[in-house]
């Protein structure tokens, strides 16, 4: 500390910043597609082109579910939104899965209009970049705890910037363009100002989400291993009942779902769970949409399956829940109107800017220095591909796998597994490119790969499926119309990028130092 407490700030920034900076984009990138989950997801099942919601549909589906699976141990029904037009269902067997020993679970789509079910390629959609984005495609538990580690590196990097940043206003109002490193930190600064309170309030509330797993010990304290019983008292949930093993007949859903209405004050249920449909301690749990409350409260209801008789009803929560579920809601976004959405996205696109600026930073500064001395250090070269093979390799990634989902048969086993492998073999491939080639080749080559990639899906979409836009712009199907708008602005935007990484750099004259010089800057270059 004898530098300074501001340029100890400084120093804590940079390294704070640097040390995790690659997961933190890839949190950025695929938390931000994730406000657009269930419209990937309809995308990326085009079958569903003409899909529409329709009231009623969760009476229509129930027959079949009878007939399809009438042992399982439970239903799980989604009704159908302007989202997401169909019904999504999915039930546990009573047979386990020989892989891990659980029930094993199925999955069906129902159309809202007949109750049928619907034939559509298997895919995990948006699931997979929304499950990506707090577990890596890692095991659950480890991927989360990677990811919180991560986050609380993101708070400490904000906070620190702050403090260091005394003329942090000025700094916001300042850039000037083709000065080499001077352009990186004005652009990092005023990147990092424009959005500050979203990054701030995602950043905390991303941890509030896991917080129980995070610091678990208030509850072990008080309920030891039977965590069940706390999140049963805390969120006045119903013991669930076991099965009599005596058939019972399923009651009718329609007066459930008129009774929740009443009780919700016209609201929907987002999730219906069935649990022992055949049997006459069966039970149906009604847990309320929240895309109408900023708060994520478990709002449920839960009836008796055969007489239809209310049991319990969740909701009332003391003032510490409530505080945690607002803040929940507010980090994923349901309450959000569709522009609304669009400006948590442009935020969400602030900070990727800002982190991918930061790490390109921190390469900027240092060059010079090594091409003076001619001698590249491992650390830096190190750096200069993750740097590449992260910023670049994850957008072409996440190309490769929306172009799996159109080229994969659709009938292909492990289908939706293959796309994901997709996914994870764009990127290795992109880090491989950064790693035999020049730093410079490598970004506008990758960078060009990127804007060819997306520009030319919505092509691949119009030769390989009927969900195109000479058809879906005509019937005003803006899912899918807009999707593919989105992937030809992205081609444009990768576009210029490799246009101006081609440019030949321009040699700035060396910056005259003056009072207003962010602090930053001198900690940094001391470090150097």
């Amino acid at each position: 500390m004898k530098e300074g407490f501001r340029q100890s700030m400084a120093w804590l920034h940079t390294w704070s910043g640097l040390v995790v900076g690659w997961i933190l984009f890839a949190v950025f990138v695929t938390g931000t597609l994730s406000y657009f989950r269930p419209e990937i997801s309809q995308w990326m099942r085009p079958e569903l082109r003409d899909a529409h919601a329709e009231p009623g549909a969760v009476a229509r589906v129930i027959p079949t579910l009878q007939q399809r699976a009438p042992d399982a141990q439970r239903w799980f029904i989604q009704p159908p939104t302007s989202r997401e037009p169909v019904v999504r269902v999915s039930w546990t067997n009573s047979v386990a899965d020989q892989a891990n020993g659980r029930p094993r679970i199925e999955r069906g789509n129902f159309d809202a209009t007949t109750g049928a079910e619907l034939q559509v390629r298997d895919t995990r959609g948006g699931e997979f970049l929304y499950r990506f984005h707090f577990e890596l495609s890692m095991q659950p538990i480890w991927g989360r705890w990677v990811v919180g580690f991560c986050a609380m590196f993101m708070l400490v990097a904000l906070i620190s910037g702050v403090i260091t940043h005394k003329k942090i206003f000025k700094d916001f109002f300042t850039f000037r363009p083709r000065k080499g490193q001077r352009s990186w930190l004005d652009a990092h600064n005023a990147i990092g100002v424009l959005a500050l309170p979203y990054h701030l309030l995602i950043t905390y509330t991303g941890l509030i989400t896991l917080m129980f797993m995070y610091m678990p010990w208030g509850v072990t304290a008080n309920y030891g291993s039977d965590t069940q019983t706390f999140f049963a008292e805390a969120l006045d949930f119903a013991p669930e009942a076991a099965p009599a093993n005596q058939p019972g007949t399923l009651t009718r859903l329609e007066p459930l779902l008129s009774a929740a209405a009443r009780r919700w004050e016209g609201a929907s249920p987002a999730l219906i769970t069935v649990h022992h449909p055949g049997d006459v301690n069966s039970r149906v749990e009604l847990r309320r949409d929240h895309q109408d409350r900023l708060s994520h409260a478990t709002q449920a209801l839960v009836f008796e399956g055969v007489s239809g008789k209310l049991i319990s009803a969740a909701g009332a929560e003391p003032a510490a829940a409530q505080t945690r579920n607002v803040l929940y809601g507010l980090h994923i976004a349901n309450f959000s109107s569709p522009g609304l959405r669009w400006l948590f996205a442009l935020s969400g696109l602030a900070g990727m800017l800002m982190v991918a600026s930061g790490l390109v930073l921190w390469s900027v500064k240092r060059a010079p220095t090594f091409a003076r001395t001619g001698r590249i250090p491992f650390g830096y070269r190190l750096v200069e591909i993750l740097n590449i093979g992260v910023i670049t390799g994850l957008p072409i990634a996440i190309a490769a796998y929306f172009w799996a989902n159109r080229l994969l048969p659709a009938g292909l086993p492990e289908r939706s597994t293959w796309e994901i492998r997709a996914f994870f073999l764009a990127w290795v491939l992109s880090l491989a490119a950064a790693l035999f080639q020049p730093a410079r080749t490598a970004w506008r080559t990758q960078f060009t790969f990127a804007a060819v990639l997306f520009a030319s899906l919505p092509l691949l979409n119009a030769l390989t499926t009927d969900a195109h836009l000479g058809i879906t712009l005509a019937q005003g199907n803006w899912v899918y119309a807009g999707f593919d708008l989105t992937m030809f602005g992205l081609g444009a935007g990768f576009a210029l990028i490799a246009w101006h990484a081609a440019r030949a750099p321009k040699k700035a004259a060396k910056p005259r130092k003056t009072r207003a010089e962010p602090l930053m800057a001198r900690a940094e270059a001391e470090q150097a």
